[in-house]
């Protein structure tokens, strides 16, 4: 099965005839949509809720990620619109990342980003990668954004900032010089928390604006609705099409879980 999480305008993906599910997990209930593309059953979250209930800071990160492994899922195809902090980067391009800057480590309560949290747990150990970023996922997504004729951009550092607010001008400048290609506010404690678990994520970036102070003036809000309205009808075609021509089983877990016991 593969897990698919969306975000900011994307609550649904009209070709996936989803029955919603409520999975218990030990950090609250989680509604799941599962259906199947083609026969690849697919379990569905919408980050942000069915209409956007949910803030970056309102998320149930541990929550969603544990109900996806509940499910059966075996890897993970998030989406994300961004902010662009690389003004070389032509808004309206897909980026398929492949490192991350998320130095706290925190949830938005301020928790550290884990599932260990128990003293002596058996499955408690220190998650090593060397990407946190799914290369076959990522490769995969290359070779069908190709096909699709889509603008991508294959590789680069996802940075992932603390909402809602968005960051200031120093900030971002901080960023860049870090090298960093573009942020968004949900994506960092996902994938650690997919990588505790031992499932395979990959993280497909959308730039909608360009982030505090990259251009000379603020991207303008039509563009940005635009753009918002772009990614909307690009990214469900090209899940769609990552979808139908990968085999989750297919895909190793590129990290390693240093464990005691």
């Amino acid at each position: 099965m593969i897990g698919v999480i969306t975000g900011s305008g994307l609550y649904r993906l009209d070709y996936l005839n989803a029955k919603q599910e409520t999975v218990d997990t030990p950090y609250g209930q989680v509604e799941v949509g599962l259906g199947s593309i083609e026969n690849k059953a697919i379990a569905f979250i919408a980050r942000h809720g069915k209409a956007h209930e949910f803030l970056p800071n309102m998320i149930n990160y541990r929550a969603n990620i544990y109900a996806l492994k509940e499910v059966g899922v075996k890897a993970i195809i998030a989406t994300s619109v961004m902010g662009v902090v690389d003004y070389s980067i032509k808004l309206g391009t897909l980026m398929l990342f492949d490192d991350i800057y998320y130095p706290d480590n925190r949830l938005p309560d301020g928790e550290i980003c884990t599932f260990f949290t128990q003293p002596g747990l058996p499955s408690r150990a220190h998650y090593i990668f060397p990407s946190p970023f799914s290369p076959q996922i990522r490769s995969a997504a290359a070779k069908e954004a190709a096909k699709l004729g889509i603008s991508y951009i294959d590789g680069g550092i996802y940075a992932h900032v603390n909402g809602p607010r968005f960051n200031s001008r120093t900030e971002i400048r901080q960023l860049a010089a870090l090298g960093v290609m573009a942020v968004s506010q949900t994506c960092g404690p996902e994938v650690i928390l997919a990588g505790e678990l031992e499932i395979p994520y990959q993280l497909i970036g959308f730039g909608i604006d360009y982030a505090n102070g990259v251009s000379r003036e603020p991207t303008p809000i039509e563009v940005l609705n635009g753009n918002l309205d772009l990614a909307s009808k690009v990214i469900p075609s090209l899940i769609k099409e990552i979808i139908i021509n990968l085999d989750p089983n297919s895909i190793s877990f590129e990290g390693f879980l240093y464990r005691f016991e």
